[in-house]
């Protein structure tokens, strides 16, 4: 497939009337977006910051009850390292919501491509000398994909699965749904969109997941291997684990970091799913993710800062 140029024309910029210091939003092709730079005049390196699954927004929240501020305390970590930074919000959500009037449309493709664009407009900006990608959960294999689309200086794949979404869920589903009868069900349902067939009768138990108008965008995206992509990739990478992750777990680490033996890799052991250090107790580690105010674990900015500063720009 042919990727159309992006010229500046398509670029425009409106103050937030909420951003911090150092912080513009901007827009591109319907979605929006805020940048951020490093207080200084000399050039500097970019991050394009890629949300995770779900309707979540340039902060890394959403309105299924996630709060975490975690992809804007992102921003401020890096940004007072002296990186640039672009986060957004997916289409869909937010000031991209207008990209989306019927879920039945969507394709994983359309997040790759957002992301690619995305990372096209840091890489024009004047200062910028390359452009990095952090892939959060999700985001992760949006990122690795947009890496074999277009020249990346860097990947951080923080909390990301190194297994299909397909291979996920059937875990998922056969772990947590009790009732035989509802798990079947929903197992039947996964194989049939495994096969690149949708289901028109799904149980009202199953609409959250299954419901028909999402069935395209599952098809699109559930045999996607991160691992067999990242594999083919030689773009520098770091491949961030969090040991008290409830979403993503080690064998998702293990696959990605055999996939790229050259990758560095770095284990948070008390870091969750949303970035932050949380106790060993499962109330405790979902309490953070409505805590917008708990800080990101200092050993995951260290790793992210270190993976950045040690990294140099292509040739």
């Amino acid at each position: 497939m042919a990727w159309r140029a992006l010229t500046l024309a398509l670029f425009a910029f409106t103050l937030s009337a909420y951003a911090h210091a150092g912080e513009r939003d901007v827009r591109l092709d319907g979605l929006g977006g805020t940048y951020a730079t490093p207080d200084t005049g000399d050039t500097h390196k970019a991050v394009v910051i890629v949300a995770g699954s779900g309707p979540t927004d340039r902060n890394g929240n959403n309105r299924l009850g996630v709060h975490t501020n975690n992809l804007e305390q992102i921003s401020d970590a890096l940004t007072a390292a002296g990186i640039a930074v672009l986060r957004y919000d997916k289409r869909g959500i937010g000031a991209s919501k207008a990209l989306v009037t019927d879920e039945a449309t969507l394709r994983f493709d359309d997040f790759v491509e957002d992301a690619r664009r995305w990372a096209d407009w840091a890489g024009s900006r004047e200062r910028v000398t390359c452009v990095f990608m952090l892939g959060h959960s999700e985001g992760g294999l949006i990122a690795t994909l947009v890496a074999e689309r277009r020249a990346l200086a860097g990947l951080m794949l923080v909390t990301s699965p190194g297994r299909t979404l397909g291979g996920l869920l059937r875990e998922q589903l056969s772990r947590n749904l009790t009732d035989a009868g509802v798990r079947t069900r929903a197992l039947s349902i996964l194989d049939a969109l495994a096969g690149g067939k949708t289901v028109a009768d799904v149980p009202d138990s199953l609409r959250n997941i299954f419901r028909p108008s999402v069935q395209p965008y599952l098809v699109s995206v559930l045999d996607i291997d991160p691992a067999r992509e990242l594999a083919q990739l030689d773009v520098p990478t770091l491949i961030v684990s969090a040991g008290r992750d409830l979403q993503v777990d080690k064998a998702d680490f293990d696959a990605l970091k055999a996939a790229r033996p050259d990758a560095t890799a770095a284990l948070v052991p008390e870091m969750n799913h949303v970035l932050k250090d949380v106790p060993a107790d499962r109330d405790g580690n979902l309490a953070a993710y409505r805590n917008p105010d708990l800080p990101l674990s200092p050993d995951f900015v260290s790793a992210i800062r270190g993976f950045l500063a040690s990294t140099p720009c292509p040739n």
